[in-house]
């Protein structure tokens, strides 16, 4: 084997074990978020914004009958909020912060996803960008129509 060959494949193979041991994946440093939202909702943007910065990847997928796509996913109108986005699997309604979905990925509970109902006044998209979130829930639900707090923000 060629000396630079067998350094590439040295360095390759200490990089996979750091990377497993510090936590990462290629799943947490990209993971992807399909949003639905109404082509001239500005608020969605600055959402999709939030989550990039989370390291996300954001595929904006504008729509003029929102109320078909949450149906499909079974989002009901106390859940409802202005965008509906798909990650691995998992429904995110409206304004639910990055850290939250990214909990929601490491932990990976039996429930259909979260919303944050309604459009907080103090959550990421709808305020200044940097601001942490105040004054309003995440909500887990499932199947059944079950619905818990998932965090609480003060």
């Amino acid at each position: 084997m060629r000396p630079l060959k067998r350094l590439k494949l040295v360095l390759g193979l200490l990089l996979v074990p750091m990377l497993v041991i510090g936590g990462f994946t290629v799943e947490s440093i990209a993971a992807e978020v399909i949003m639905y939202k109404n082509p001239s909702c500005g608020c969605c943007g600055a959402w999709a914004k939030h989550m990039r910065g989370a390291g996300f990847v954001v595929k904006e997928m504008p729509r003029e009958d929102m109320a078909a796509v949450k149906e499909k996913y079974g989002i009901s109108a106390d859940l409802a909020s202005c965008h509906t986005a798909i990650v691995d699997g998992y429904v995110i309604e409206g304004h639910v912060p990055a850290s939250d979905v990214q909990r929601l990925l490491q932990e990976r509970p039996q429930i259909v996803g979260l919303t944050a109902p309604g459009m907080p006044m103090q959550s990421p998209g709808m305020q200044a960008e940097g601001i942490p979130p105040k004054h309003y829930s995440v909500l887990a639900f499932d199947k059944q129509g079950k619905v818990k707090v998932y965090h609480r923000y003060e």
